[in-house]
């Protein structure tokens, strides 16, 4: 519903975002019945009366104070937002709300944005750029090797499927994770090999 809501900020909901929500439920592998519920939730969150600050607080108390499921939420709602290249500033102006309310600050909002631009989701996005790869590890290019070493583990450790499970991430989004995870280890090998050779 939030990502629905997200959608309709700029005044209408393009295919890319409807193509984005689709594969986010594709990527959780929804059986029916919930993919039903979740295109009911998408459709409700569109409506002009939605009440965000109320569902989001409703998700924060069922996360238990899960950052990590907290985190993973807030990503799904950049990677939406970023659906059609850009962000308006409706969507902006949304998801830092978004993040104030589930406990983050700007700051992280901002990396998020720069992560998933430069982690990019479709196959073409698979051959980034070093300058991408960079972005996906949230570190500057004249970073020394310590800090990237240090910028990767970190993101590892928090995006590493068999940690959330044990942090109580739900089973439909441990595909997100693995995506995830995959990113950020290609990032890594691509700054890796370049500084090598």
């Amino acid at each position: 519903s939030v990502m629905g809501h997200l959608a309709k900020a700029d005044g209408r909901v393009s295919a890319q975002e409807i193509q984005a929500a689709s594969a986010v439920m594709s990527q959780m592998q929804l059986t029916p019945s919930q993919r039903e519920a979740a295109i009911d939730l998408f459709e409700q969150g569109k409506e002009p009366d939605f009440p965000l600050d109320d569902i989001l607080k409703q998700f924060r108390t069922e996360c238990h104070r899960r950052k990590t499921l907290l985190r993973m939420f807030l990503e799904i709602q950049v990677q939406a937002a970023l659906a059609d290249g850009r962000i308006d500033p409706a969507e902006n102006q949304i998801l830092l709300h978004v993040a104030n309310v589930l406990g983050f600050d700007s700051d992280q909002v901002h990396h998020l944005i720069n992560f998933i631009r430069g982690a990019g989701n479709s196959p073409a996005d698979q051959e980034k750029s070093l300058e991408d790869a960079y972005k996906v590890l949230g570190v500057d290019p004249e970073a020394n090797d310590t800090d990237i070493k240090t910028a990767y583990r970190r993101l590892m450790s928090r995006h590493h499927p068999d940690k959330l499970v044990a942090k109580g991430l739900p089973e439909e989004m441990i595909k997100l994770a693995t995506d995830k995870t995959k990113e950020i280890q290609q990032a890594w090998e691509r700054i890796r090999d370049h500084r090598k050779a």
